[in-house]
């Protein structure tokens, strides 16, 4: 989302999940929060994955969150991930993002993680 053009470690953290066995949709560059969500909706998600390199993660993550209520879809979990400082993390969490991953997470780490999210919020409803 936003400006960051920067999608090399997001693809690379894509391809990671799916070679887990996720199945994984990659958005566009550049797409405003609202379009995110109308894509993760579509899709029929459990989880949106938020990277930033571009210090644009306290304004996108909240509009993220924000943006999927008002489809409806509270259910989709939102993570973010990429160079974001740690003393934001609460922050994040806070607005409605379930985990941060920063760099040097193992992705089978993040993957096992979000697969006990997804359990424990499918289990809520």
């Amino acid at each position: 989302m936003g400006q960051d053009g920067h999608d090399r470690g997001a693809k690379v953290v894509a391809s990671g999940y799916a070679d887990l066995g996720f199945d994984v949709d990659v958005g566009p560059l550049f797409q405003t929060p609202a379009e995110a969500a109308r894509q993760a909706v579509d899709a029929d998600v459990h989880v949106v994955g938020a990277s930033s390199l571009a210090a644009g993660h306290k304004t996108l993550v909240p509009q993220l969150v924000e943006e999927l209520a008002k489809l409806g879809a509270t259910n989709i979990l939102v993570i973010a991930g990429g160079v974001i400082p740690k003393q934001d993390y609460q922050f994040l969490n806070d607005h409605g993002c379930a985990a941060v991953y920063g760099p040097g997470t193992a992705i089978p780490d993040a993957a096992q993680d979000m697969i006990r999210k997804i359990d424990a919020a499918l289990s809520a409803v």
